[in-house]
């Protein structure tokens, strides 16, 4: 068998301890972000226009009316990377100061791949109406609100009101970022078992932020079976125990489907996965419609490890890691989306947006296979698509 040279970098990956080599390295630095001016100050001339006295007139001017701090301030480009830390990757509620690597994370993409400032603050409190308050009195500084990491389902009243009260864009990440990415892999998953849309039936389980915002999104593409299921099973329009969101998506269960993953496996062509470790096993997957989809996404150990969804016949798999084909992150979304915000100079979004950015994104890979229907975070030209897509956007 003929070795090809990604799959020798898979492997050489995974023997790397990127935990260890993650402490060492933020040990070195003291974290990952610095502040660098974009004013050089080489004398008095500059100072002086820098600082005090000529600053006074650029005060006065965003006094006189405060959409110009949107041209004379930092305000024009930067976002503020907002978290509780109640939700933080796969590790739960650790905190607003074990939140603040991912945060950082955060930021230092955007700068990269959209050159937008962004700046993470992690607040210590996880009361809805504080964070709430407390966003709310940023607006002066911020550009846009990326809020990450806050837990269901307090995230999404968080973001409705939000998005209601500020002037600038909001955008909880963990909801759409998740989701776009999700859709951009699963449109180009079905050309490769060859199936549509319309006739697959799709099994969602974790009804969380990603959750919600991924099984609205593919309803928004024209998916129209989709079961979703929490710790007590599938998500019907029977049971009494729903939330308003959960009520919502239960209507996407249109055979209004009863009973355990385990129960209805065989009625799904597809498995969304955005909960915890060890959820599907390898009979599961033998069980599914023919040429099962897996995407097993809880990070950063999945609902099934793709060597058991391979062995249980699956034809295409996906991660949330690195480590393996096919990695679903919502890196390749929030960059380009805060780079097409800003520049479009508007707070609205919505679902059919969402969806543009995921076709296109979906689009650069123009061939895909099993082993390949995302492209690489690497490659700025996503980031640049999907920029474009927003800030055009009608």
């Amino acid at each position: 068998m003929k070795i090809t040279k990604s799959k020798v970098e898979q492997e050489s990956v995974k023997k790397m301890d990127f935990g260890k080599m993650s402490i060492n390295a933020h040990k070195k630095f003291g974290g990952k972000l610095e502040l660098v001016s974009k004013f050089k100050l080489k004398n008095k001339v500059d100072l002086s226009i820098a600082y005090t006295p000529g600053v006074a007139e650029v005060c006065l001017e965003i006094a006189k009316d405060v959409k110009n701090a949107k041209v004379l301030s930092l305000k024009k480009n930067t976002i503020a990377v907002v978290s509780d830390g109640s939700a933080v990757l796969g590790l739960g509620n650790i905190g607003a100061y074990g939140a603040i690597p991912v945060m950082e994370g955060k930021a230092v993409l955007m700068k990269h791949f959209a050159g937008v400032d962004a700046f993470p603050i992690c607040v210590q409190t996880q009361d809805t109406e504080e964070i709430i308050n407390f966003v709310r009195n940023l607006e002066p500084v911020f550009g846009g609100i990326n809020l990450e990491d806050i837990a269901a389902p307090k995230c999404f009243e968080i973001e409705e009101r939000l998005i209601k009260e500020l002037g600038i864009p909001v955008m909880h990440d963990d909801q759409w970022g998740a989701g776009v990415v999700a859709v951009a892999g699963f449109i180009n998953s079905l050309k490769v078992v060859n199936k549509k849309k319309q006739e697959v039936n799709v099994a969602v389980v974790g009804a969380g932020a990603a959750g919600i915002a991924t099984i609205r999104l593919l309803n928004e593409y024209g998916v129209k079976n989709i079961v979703t299921f929490d710790t007590k099973g599938a998500i019907n329009i029977g049971r009494t125990d729903l939330s308003k969101e959960k009520f919502e998506i239960a209507k996407y269960n249109i055979k209004n489907l009863d009973g355990s993953l385990k129960d209805l496996i065989q009625h799904f062509d597809v498995f969304i996965g955005l909960s915890k470790p060890n959820v599907l096993t390898v009979e599961d997957v033998e069980n599914m419609r023919l040429d099962p989809i897996i995407f097993a996404l809880a990070n950063p150990s999945p609902e099934i490890m793709p060597e058991l969804a391979k062995k249980g016949g699956a034809k295409v798999i996906a991660t949330g890691r690195s480590d393996y084909p096919n990695q679903i992150n919502n890196s390749l979304f929030f960059p380009g989306f805060w780079r097409g915000m800003l520049d479009r100079k508007s707070k609205d979004y919505n679902t059919k947006m969402l969806i543009k950015c995921a076709e296109v994104i979906a689009g650069l890979v123009p061939k895909p296979t099993s082993e390949k229907i995302l492209p690489s975070t690497l490659d700025k030209k996503v980031h640049e698509e999907v920029a474009k897509v927003v800030r055009n956007y009608k």
